[in-house]
């Protein structure tokens, strides 16, 4: 069974065994000439539901020694302030997953509003400073475009996991879609880059790594909710997921 826990821990003991460091967004963008020869990986994880199933993710990984990046949303199906809390008591780095314009029906002057008040009520729990957006798939509008109109610096934001990246010379991995090569189904977790790494599970990405096969520099991204032990969880995320991945493929081939 692919995308459990235990299958998790398989792919952080893959990647320490080739010698890759695990930072945080945070840590690499305030510092990213330090890392030119090194073997990192930016581990990120995009919380937009079951927060609980984060916890359990950033236990493993404090385990491990391994320091990584939460973006959490500020719905109710994300935001949880004890998860939040537990979580960045380990070590690791929390990040505001932002969709305030979809939030605000495209209306830019509310979205910064909204922009404002949340990160507001994330910094409560930590002193955030990079934040990455939240695709919003059901959204006409899409969250990175509040920034034609206003600048995330002047909020004390160092970077965006998006807009702030060379994706020319790190490699970019996304379990979107519940699998390692899931573009066909990503309305907006996309990134321009010229890797072509064609891993549909997690095995084939632990294979990658084994033979030397991945970039030198990565960028992971997970959705813990997709990652379960127990069956029953399991069973309905992967049903779940595989409706929604037709529902996106449609909406990807009108855009085309």
């Amino acid at each position: 069974m692919d995308f459990t826990l235990s299958k998790y821990r398989k792919l952080l003991e893959a990647l320490q065994r080739k010698g890759y460091r695990f930072i945080t967004f945070e840590e690499y963008y305030a510092n990213k000439a330090s890392f030119d020869n090194e073997s990192i990986v930016i581990m990120r994880h995009d919380v937009d539901l079951l927060p609980e199933n984060a916890f359990a993710i950033a236990d493993i990984e404090h385990r491990y020694g391994i320091r990584s990046t939460y973006y959490f949303r500020i719905v109710p199906a994300s935001y949880n302030a004890e998860v939040i809390e537990r979580i960045a008591a380990l070590g690791h780095e929390i990040g505001y997953h932002y969709e305030d314009l979809c939030i605000c029906n495209g209306d830019h002057h509310l979205a910064i509003k909204h922009f404002e008040e949340s990160l507001e009520k994330l910094r409560i729990h930590y002193p955030i400073r990079t934040i990455c957006m939240h695709g919003s798939p059901r959204s006409k509008y899409d969250p990175k475009d509040v920034w034609s109109a206003y600048n995330y610096r002047a909020y004390g934001i160092i970077a965006e996991a998006y807009r702030d990246v060379d994706f020319s010379k790190i490699g970019y991995l996304t379990d979107t879609g519940r699998c390692w090569n899931g573009a066909k189904y990503s309305i907006r977790d996309k990134v321009d880059t010229p890797y072509t790494l064609e891993c549909k599970t997690t095995d084939d990405v632990i294979a990658w790594i084994e033979r030397y096969k991945l970039p030198q520099q990565l960028m992971i991204t997970t959705h813990p909710q997709r990652w379960n032990d127990k069956s029953l969880p399991w069973l309905k995320e992967f049903v779940l997921q595989n409706i929604k991945n037709q529902v996106k493929k449609q909406i990807n081939k009108r855009k085309q």
